[in-house]
C-alpha cells in the first residue's frame, strides 16, 4: 500500500501541474516544475528508490544512507529548474529582417 501511495502522489501532482501550466508561459512552467520537483517528487522518488534497495540488501541503514544522498541531489535538481524559471527572460518572438 505504501508503494502505491508513493507512486500515486507524484503522479497526481504531475498531472495537476501539467493541467495548470498548459496555457501558461514557459517561465511559469519552469517555476512550477521546479517547485513540484523540490517539494513533491524529491521525497517520494527518494523513498521509492531507497526503501526497495534497503530491503534488497536486508539493511535499513543502507536505505537511510541512500535516502540521505538522494534527497539533496533531487532537491538540487529542482532548485536548478526553479532558478532557470526565475531568471529566464520572457518569451519574445523576433523575426529576422532579411
Amino acid at each position: 500500500m505504501a508503494f502505491i501511495i508513493a507512486i500515486g502522489v507524484p503522479l497526481l501532482f504531475a498531472i495537476v501541474s501539467y493541467l495548470f501550466t498548459k496555457e501558461k508561459s514557459t517561465k511559469i512552467k519552469w517555476i512550477t516544475w521546479g517547485l513540484v520537483t523540490m517539494f513533491v517528487f524529491t521525497p517520494f522518488i527518494s523513498w521509492l528508490i531507497a526503501i526497495p534497495f534497503g530491503i534488497l540488501q536486508k539493511d535499513g541503514f543502507v536505505a537511510i544512507g541512500l535516502m540521505m544522498l538522494l534527497l539533496p541531489l533531487f532537491f538540487l535538481i529542482g532548485l536548478i529548474v526553479l532558478l532557470i524559471g526565475i531568471f529566464k527572460k520572457k518569451d519574445v518572438n523576433v523575426k529576422n529582417a532579411s
